[in-house]
């Protein structure tokens, strides 16, 4: 199963792809988007653009986004769920499932700590892929996404085995 995951910003928006065979996990790529113009339609569409690139170079087949968090600003929050709702968009277009995750459940999963910091995650990511060049944090955290997806794929995965052995 090759993995997509996104952490969305409107200024900068990362993603990362692994491989999941069984408990193997394999880095494939990583980067960030980086949003270009001077209005929010113009940015928001720049990263459409990259990500839908990003998505027709490495061919995901599931996808995986944090879930925005609310913070004091307002008018922040809701330019980020735009942003958001393009790395929604993107993978549906291609006709992918995409999931959702807390950014503490991201943590926890990878870090076992839900409310680590960036440090933590990228060192994290690093600890389970060996040698992995990361592009930036936000890469970091667009990997750890997807690596939180493939603990969670692979649960439902035996959970389905279980349930269809059982004869349910």
């Amino acid at each position: 199963m090759r993995v997509l995951g996104i952490d969305p910003g409107l200024r900068n928006m990362g993603w990362g792809v692994i491989d999941v065979n069984g408990s193997r996990i394999s880095h494939v790529a990583n980067g960030i988007c980086h949003s270009k113009g001077t209005d929010l339609a113009q940015r928001l569409l720049s990263l459409h653009s990259q990500l839908t690139d990003v998505l027709a170079r490495w061919a995901p087949e599931t996808a995986a986004v944090e879930q925005t968090f609310v913070n004091k600003d307002a008018v922040a929050t809701l330019k980020l769920g735009q942003a958001r709702g393009i790395a929604l968009l993107v993978p549906a277009q291609a006709g992918l499932d995409v999931a959702e995750y807390a950014p503490n459940q991201v943590k926890k999963t990878v870090v076992g700590v839900g409310h680590a910091d960036k440090k933590q995650v990228d060192h994290m990511v690093r600890l389970q892929m060996p040698g992995v060049q990361i592009a930036g944090a936000d890469a970091a955290d667009a990997l750890a996404i997807a690596l939180c997806h493939a603990h969670f794929a692979r649960s439902a995965d035996r959970l389905g085995q279980a349930l269809a052995k059982a004869g349910l």
